[in-house]
């Protein structure tokens, strides 16, 4: 494959980090101090009936509202990991592959569910198309090629580092990440930390304004959440988000719902089965928890 630019200036990198961490630890203080919305034991209830361990954190920017549920807890990040290793690479397209370059790699980079790179593996791709190949339709190929931009799934922790969040981390490549064993922190983030930093990818200035238009283009034209987030969240929202998916059935889903009122609404829900390998994901878990989080944190929009 030809990939050039990993991140190896090293010098230049920390620099930057510390200059959004500043920001993103104001973000992060904000967040923190939002009223919390009362507990509702609906939640739980769907733990119970669906024999699921539910991570939710819920956040409605405009008035602060917050829905937490295990939102301390870790999970199975699995193919979430995709939309902030696009965003990684358009933060620091000067030190990686920019968005026009064509990427060439060769058959034995792909692997099963990587449609767009093996459609388009006799040409090569554009930076930008692997971006959103990643995160539209969780091409696993294209995962991996983000990561080899970034130096690898440490790269990718320390650019969840350099947005101020200290719990996400990426240690293992596709397909090995989504073995999500219960108990083994790698490739893991809680709802509380991946809800901050989509916020502040998404919604804040941890990207240049024209990069976080494009970010929020890619997550909005995202084609795997239609049994998730977009059969659970109401009628005329629009929804900008990444799922996730892997063993033990871990399903996930992230991201960012404007209201019919325009108002954002901030939505981490991880799950998973830690009694059964292979347990068949409900993605109708993922849905009425959304639900039930929208109307809690934004009645009534």
């Amino acid at each position: 494959m030809t990939a050039s630019g990993p991140l190896a200036r090293r010098g230049l990198l920390k620099a930057g980090f510390a200059l959004t961490s500043v920001a993103a630890v104001a973000s992060a203080g904000r967040a923190a101090a939002a009223p919390a919305a009362p507990h509702s034991g609906e939640l739980a209830d769907l733990e119970r009936r669906y024999g699921a361990r539910l991570g939710v954190h819920a956040r409605n920017v405009r008035t602060g509202q917050v829905l937490a549920h295990r939102a301390g807890e870790r999970f199975a990040m699995c193919s979430v990991f995709k939309a902030f290793a696009a965003a990684a690479v358009l933060r620091d397209e000067a030190r990686c592959a920019p968005m026009d370059k064509v990427i060439h790699y060769p058959p034995h980079d792909l692997l099963p569910n990587s449609p767009r790179t093996e459609e388009n593996q006799p040409t090569g791709m554009a930076m930008a198309e692997v971006c959103a190949a990643a995160i539209q339709y969780s091409d696993n190929a294209a995962g991996n090629l983000l990561l080899r931009q970034l130096d690898g799934p440490a790269g990718l922790t320390r650019f969840f580092r350099s947005l101020g969040d200290g719990v996400s981390r990426l240690d293992r490549w596709e397909p090995e990440l989504n073995t999500a064993v219960p108990g083994d922190p790698r490739d893991t983030t809680t709802p509380g930390a991946v809800a901050a930093s989509i916020e502040r990818l998404a919604l804040g200035r941890a990207l240049a304004a024209p990069d976080r238009e494009r970010f929020v283009a890619w997550l909005k034209g995202n084609t795997t959440s239609g049994t998730r987030f977009r059969a659970g969240l109401p009628v005329g929202w629009t929804v900008a988000d990444k799922t996730g998916t892997g063993d033990y059935a871990s399903a996930n889903d992230v991201g960012v719902a404007w209201t019919t009122r325009r108002t954002p609404v901030v939505l981490a829900v991880l799950s998973t089965k830690e009694d059964d390998k292979d347990a068949p994901v409900d993605e109708a878990l993922i849905a009425e928890a959304a639900r039930i989080a929208a109307r809690t944190v934004a009645p009534g929009e």
